[in-house]
């Protein structure tokens, strides 16, 4: 006798399959098919609903403002919206991960926290230079994040093109990911004195600021460094089609290189979002003319996007709210929306909505070295889940329970799919009303070359 029987519409990274079932045994998926099921313990029929594997975003920020948001409340809108494992960035407000102790303390604070499992970005101080990346590896870390543009000289630094190579020399020998922030500093520091002197300063000023050469040209230097000391490169954020092109003509060269497209670069646009928005749309790389966001459409059709992930961070809508738009905090919450954005767009635009199973899950999963416990259904992997249910229906964060900064870059976009519930290893923590799961539920996951999951 099984555990758990969940039975729907089983979305893999290749079908999507009709009258499916997954079978759970302790946390874990045992078996999937279709037709006749086997007997377990609990059943669930979902009817037509889909089974998809549990999102991993491989982009959060939960500490970037202190006393907002934190893990409590991240992995709260995760489990609301579909997401099992977030992968959180090593920028938090006063307190740079950049040791090995810093990520082990921040482990232990996000452990008391997480309703959902969590991975650690680790990085690096400047003065440092790269001496602590082998043992912030071994503590657990992910992968390494860096800049090429410099937001703060200590929360958020650039790391110069010499030390950025000795950096990627040292994250090659750990086997992770190099993540890099991709914005040329001098072009951006440039542009922006230009606009501050044009007197531009309307929602107009953050796209003029942050031209789109700015980001190939960063995006050249990541990748040459890259193919120079054999580190696996990977662009934490591309908004423009040319960043895409790019990442695959150096893949099909035989370097390891990935490239992350955001959910807000898939879905907005300057002219009419961005020009409505104003300060709720800031977010570093900026949103893109339509007609770019198309040529990212064509990428993602073309499978030379790797993964999609929101770039969460839930600032207070004071530091959102400023005329001047380059006054405003850069960044969006997006957790709880994730999926069922990416779900109506690949159903309208007719796409196979296996590419959400490959975006959210299986890639993902890949990045982060997580395949043999995260990652798609498949047998032997934990099971989390997401239960997707086709619904028309209005977003609204103002009206959520699960997310804190009570607004949304989407609000009042009307969508057709919606989170029905949500497993993590086995268990219920989202019923498609109430988050079930309590602080503390969350594990910290690890890569297995770095020891093992706690």
């Amino acid at each position: 006798m099984h555990d758990l029987l969940l039975k729907g519409a089983v979305v893999t990274t290749r079908t999507v399959s009709p009258d499916a079932w997954i079978v759970i045994d302790d946390g874990r998926i045992s078996q999937i098919g279709q037709g006749p099921a086997p007997d377990a313990r609990e059943i669930q029929d979902y009817g037509d609903a889909l089974i998809l594997p549990g999102a991993i975003d491989p982009q959060v920020h939960s500490r970037s403002q202190k006393g907002q948001e934190d893990f409590i409340w991240s992995t709260r809108a995760a489990a609301a919206g579909g997401v099992t494992t977030i992968a959180d960035m090593p920028y938090d407000d006063g307190f740079l991960v950049s040791t090995a102790e810093n990520l082990r303390q921040k482990a232990r604070e996000a452990r008391e926290q997480a309703r959902v499992d969590f991975a650690l970005w680790g990085t690096i101080a400047p003065d440092d230079g790269p001496r602590h990346i082998p043992a912030v590896a071994e503590a657990g870390a992910c992968g390494f994040k860096f800049s090429t543009f410099g937001t703060d000289p200590v929360r958020f630094p650039r790391i110069p093109p010499d030390l950025l190579a000795s950096c990627f020399e040292a994250v090659a020998k750990t086997g992770l990911i190099a993540g890099v922030h991709n914005e040329d500093d001098e072009m951006v520091r440039a542009r922006i004195t230009a606009v501050i002197n044009a007197g531009v300063t309307d929602w107009r000023a953050h796209g003029m600021s942050r031209p789109p050469l700015a980001e190939t040209l960063a995006m050249a230097q990541i990748y040459e460094t890259a193919a120079a000391t054999g580190c696996s490169a990977h662009v934490v954020h591309c908004s423009v089609a040319r960043g895409y092109a790019l990442c695959e003509a150096y893949r099909q060269q035989g370097f390891d290189t990935t490239v992350e497209a955001c959910i807000h670069y898939l879905i907005l646009d300057e002219e009419n979002d961005v020009a409505r928005l104003g300060g709720r749309a800031k977010i570093n790389p900026p949103i893109r003319p339509r007609a770019e966001v198309e040529g990212l459409w064509a990428h993602l059709a073309a499978g030379n996007v790797t993964v999609v992930s929101t770039d969460h961070v839930s600032w207070s809508l004071n530091r959102k709210s400023d005329p001047e738009m380059l006054k405003n905090a850069s960044g969006a919450p997006g957790l709880e929306a994730l999926y069922p954005l990416l779900l109506t767009e690949l159903t309208r635009r007719g796409l196979s909505l296996s590419h959400a199973a490959r975006l959210l899950a299986e890639n993902p999963a890949r990045l982060f070295r997580l395949s043999a416990q995260k990652g798609g259904l498949a047998p032997g992997r934990d099971a989390d889940i997401t239960i997707a249910r086709r619904q028309n229906w209005i977003y609204d964060a103002t009206q959520s329970r699960h997310s804190i900064a009570g607004w949304s870059a989407y609000d009042g976009r009307a969508l057709d799919w919606r989170i029905a519930a949500t497993w993590l290893r086995g268990k219920l923590v989202f019923d498609g009303q109430d988050v079930l799961s309590e602080p503390g539920t969350g594990r910290f996951v690890r890569p297995p070359s770095s020891g093992t999951s706690s």
